[in-house]
């Protein structure tokens, strides 16, 4: 018996379709990075394509002081590209803050199967709480909650996971954002 080929999506097929977004929000320190870094080669394994942004509130500055892209940027260059065979890094000057929607509209390549995101608690995108303590540290829509990640109890109306199920909590993503098969796409 022969196995199927697996089709490439088109540029069209990718055009047509909303890339999904999971935000996972906390306090500072709560876990969040760290379950993100857990859950991307689970994901991966399973065949998705990953990508992620991060909010930070408090400001950031990736560039190398003295390096060519530092210099540009430092000369007053708005935006500076850096490619590599491989690789593309992007440092540029923003509004006040830009809406996660904007992001993904403008910078993520649309064959990516889902944004991990981690910040924009407000928003109504679906979320993860990772807590270390208790569920209202941090403020959270409730709007979107599709789990609370605590290695404590926690009364909530979904699903509650240890941070150690990193295979649980990848397969409760799995089960809400199914990849996108080509099938599906020509439907």
């Amino acid at each position: 018996m022969k196995k199927a080929a697996k089709k490439k999506m088109t540029r069209k097929q990718a055009a047509g379709r909303t890339v999904p977004v999971l935000c996972f929000v906390g306090r500072s320190n709560s876990g969040k990075t760290t379950l993100i870094e857990q859950l991307i080669p689970e994901l991966v394994r399973a065949g998705y394509k990953i990508a992620t942004v991060k909010h930070s509130g408090h400001g950031f500055d990736l560039d190398t002081e003295g390096k060519d892209s530092w210099r540009h940027k430092r000369a007053g260059a708005s935006t500076v590209l850096v490619l590599s065979k491989g690789s593309l890094a992007m440092f540029s000057d923003v509004d006040d803050d830009i809406h996660l929607t904007d992001l993904r509209k403008r910078f993520l390549d649309k064959s990516i199967d889902l944004i991990l995101a981690e910040g924009w608690k407000s928003d109504s995108f679906p979320k993860i709480v990772v807590v270390r303590d208790q569920i209202g540290e941090v403020p959270v829509s409730p709007v979107g909650l599709l789990a609370v990640v605590s290695n404590k109890p926690v009364e909530v109306p979904v699903p509650v996971l240890d941070p150690d199920d990193i295979a649980g909590v990848a397969a409760l993503i799995v089960k809400k954002f199914p990849k996108r098969t080509q099938h599906a796409l020509d439907a």
